[in-house]
């Protein structure tokens, strides 16, 4: 997805293209959307929660995508020695999480309500694992976040998210 313009709380988007191979855009609401979403931000935000005692570092955070890395260490193993399907899902949520924070309005929060995690190849310790998410739907109430985790430049991880959007109380 490309954002092609911003201008008084609005965002133009533009992602894949519809049946007449013209591309597909639409316009959101994003008032101040969440520029204060930073790497820096999110490495002070995550200080003693899940992501950061999964090793999960924020890399980049734009309007476009989020990205992190995790190195697999012994904590992220199941007994059979491969990456556990909740370290895949710890990795790859806290990016999608971070690009869902990125595009909602100030004081609103999430939650998550429907994800799919396909996993195409083993992690084994050591294995740098990249994480970048990128938005497929971003509306007013709900936010569709699309995860591909990479090993070495291969696609090993793919995870849909659907976010619910919460208004502030």
């Amino acid at each position: 997805m490309l954002i092609r313009s911003r201008a008084a709380g609005r965002a133009t988007l533009s992602h894949g293209s519809a049946c007449d191979g013209a591309p597909r855009e639409y316009s959101v609401a994003m008032p101040n959307a969440g520029s204060e979403i930073t790497v820096e931000a999110i490495r002070e935000r995550i200080g003693g929660s899940l992501p950061a005692d999964m090793g999960v570092e924020p890399l980049e955070i734009t309007d476009e995508r989020c990205r992190a890395r995790m190195v697999v260490d012994d904590r992220h193993l199941h007994p059979g020695g491969l990456v556990h399907g909740g370290a895949w899902v710890a990795l790859a949520d806290s990016v999608a999480a971070w690009q869902t924070f990125r595009h909602l309005p100030p004081g609103y929060d999430f939650t998550t309500v429907e994800m799919k995690l396909n996993v195409f190849a083993g992690g084994r310790p050591g294995d740098e694992l990249i994480a970048t998410a990128e938005h497929l739907h971003a509306g007013r109430s709900t936010h569709v976040i699309e995860v591909r985790v990479h090993r070495a430049g291969r696609l090993v991880a793919n995870l849909l998210v659907t976010q619910l959007a919460l208004e502030p109380h």
